[in-house]
């Protein structure tokens, strides 16, 4: 069924925390129904969720819209962040990898920007040699501050004090030169930027920079950073001025839409950084070739606190991956403790915990089946073959922050 304008910038507020501006993405879709839209990564250890499930996840509900979606691996910034001891041979391994994942998820790729498909660009063999980006980037340097450099930092997951080498001042720069690179072309036609929230400051950066330089500002379509299975303890009624702590908010507070800073503050950044879900912290994560019986087991430790839902990533991973694959969540239970339940939305599953007819470790137990689900069609391709080959070689590699 075609799908006009608004439908299709409607899939994108079904999953966005944050939409800058959604006007904008209608008036795109209404001019090209088929825009670039694009994501980078690093590439740097075996996936984990936000990576190997949430992200397929969200790039299908966009394909569905007809973009044509520019998967940037961000080869040349995990050398710059030294990921992988900064060894560009392992960096490029790591990326195919990553695509393997994604393509055993189930995303259809295309060799060139095509509607429907993804297609892979890679930073360091695309980008690093072409003199107009290098000119770009530099356009983007001469019209920002220092400070403004250092305060968009978080991007690479650091903070100012984090800096070890002048290289990564390049950072910020070079990434809102991106954008403008990956366009058809940055003077005609703005293209969506479809990241996670921690790189807002990067996509404000690029628009503010699109009117000194003569391009489209493109569009910021953030969607949320999952927790890490350590939740975020501290959530409370103080995050959210007026919230309840057992409301389904967002655990990030925005600034203005456009705004310099994005993210309110500091301590928000920090927030972003301590509570995601993170390869650095392995105890914080799930991981795509994890057992059933592993993934059971790392939930069941998982912080869920009853009646809770701020901060509380069980149901983050039940509203953001389960509800996003399918449209209804069993929960088991013996006949003794009220017996079957199920779930048509997550509205109904939100309101039964809230209101405590649904046990912290039942929620548990049917979410970790659920993504053991999702998580099975990767993990098998990668118990053979090459795929197991190439797993092999990525696990001897030491995982960098």
């Amino acid at each position: 069924m075609l799908m006009d304008a608004a439908s299709k910038a409607g899939v994108f507020r079904g999953f966005a925390q944050e939409i800058v501006t959604y006007e904008e993405l209608v008036e795109l879709f209404e001019s090209d129904g088929h825009p670039i839209a694009y994501d980078g990564f690093e590439p740097s250890g075996v996936a984990h969720l936000p990576v190997g499930v949430y992200r397929p996840l969200l790039l299908k509900q966009m394909l569905s819209t007809g973009v044509r979606f520019k998967l940037l691996l961000a080869d040349s910034y995990a050398w710059i962040n030294e990921k992988m001891g900064g060894d560009l041979a392992r960096i490029k391994l790591v990326g195919d990898y990553f695509v393997e994942v994604w393509k055993a998820a189930g995303v259809p790729f295309s060799a060139k920007p095509t509607a429907g498909k993804v297609c892979v660009v890679s930073h360091y063999a695309d980008f690093v040699s072409d003199k107009e980006y290098w000119f770009k980037v530099f356009q983007v340097g001469r019209h920002h501050s220092e400070a403004r450099t250092k305060r968009a930092l978080t991007i690479a997951g650091r903070g100012e004090a984090d800096i070890r080498q002048a290289a990564q001042l390049f950072y910020p720069s070079m990434q809102a030169a991106d954008i403008f690179q990956l366009a058809d072309d940055p003077v005609k036609e703005p293209i969506i930027c479809q990241l996670g929230l921690d790189q807002r400051k990067a996509n404000m950066l690029a628009r503010d920079m699109a009117d000194k330089l003569g391009y489209k500002k493109p569009v910021a379509v953030h969607h949320r950073i999952l927790l890490g299975l350590d939740g975020e303890s501290s959530a409370s009624a103080a995050d959210e001025p007026g919230r309840p702590a057992s409301a389904s908010a967002p655990s990030i507070r925005l600034g203005p839409a456009g705004s310099d800073e994005g993210v309110t503050g500091s301590d928000a950044d920090e927030r972003v950084l301590k509570y995601k879900m993170s390869k650095s912290r392995p105890e914080s994560c799930i991981f795509v070739h994890d057992s059933i019986e592993l993934i059971a087991s790392k939930l069941s430790k998982a912080y869920c606190p009853a009646k809770i839902v701020a901060g509380n990533p069980v149901l983050e991973y039940a509203r953001e991956m389960v509800f996003r694959a399918k449209s209804e969540l069993t929960v088991e239970r013996p006949a003794k403790f009220g017996g079957e339940l199920a779930f048509t939305s997550y509205g109904e599953l939100e309101k039964a915990f809230v209101d405590g007819g649904l046990h912290p470790m039942d929620l548990k137990t049917a979410v970790a089946r659920e993504l053991d689900l999702l998580i099975a069609p990767v993990r098998t391709h990668f118990e053979s073959g090459s795929g197991r080959k190439l797993l092999d070689e990525i696990r001897e590699f030491e995982v960098t922050r």
